[in-house]
């Protein structure tokens, strides 16, 4: 078994110039938030299906759904909250190996409490669980410009 499977922080080697400039760690309060969340959306969703159903104990599929949603939520905080994603001067760079060069990143948006990242290549990456998405975006377009310029100049920090 490979043993970056399991690693839950960036393992690539800094390139020549390269360092990081922040890192970005998963908010334990938002994980709940959104499991939180989660759970009410399978509520609706379980108990309208039995409902619509004609299942007299339609109540039941809000007991799945937290207990669905508990069971995930517990199961993989262990993982979910020890991720880190490391933003260098060259690259965004995250657990197991995931890896977007600034200048190749197409885009860079919020889903939810997560910053997306779109390659030109068409990869995506989620930086999952943050209290500021927006400030995540902002901060890795700010890089882009800069690696951008750096390309066109020539030079490297």
């Amino acid at each position: 078994m490979n043993s970056l499977y399991r690693s839950l922080e960036p393992t690539a080697a800094l390139n020549d110039g390269e360092h990081v400039v922040t890192s970005f760690y998963a908010d334990k309060r938002i994980y709940i938030r959104d499991h939180i969340w989660l759970a009410v959306l399978g509520i609706i969703l379980g108990m309208g299906v039995l409902w619509l159903m004609g299942n007299p104990h339609f109540w039941t599929g809000a007991v799945g759904a937290v207990f669905a949603v508990a069971v995930r939520g517990f199961y993989l905080a262990s993982d979910d909250l020890k991720a880190r994603w490391d933003l260098t001067n060259q690259r965004a760079m995250g657990p197991q190996e995931r890896i977007a060069d600034l200048t190749e990143i197409r885009e860079v948006k919020t889903l939810g409490s997560a910053a997306q990242i779109i390659t030109r290549s068409g990869l995506k990456h989620l930086i999952r669980f943050q209290a500021d998405p927006k400030d995540i975006v902002r901060q890795i377009e700010e890089a882009r410009v800069k690696a951008a310029l750096q390309t066109s100049n020539g030079t490297e920090t």
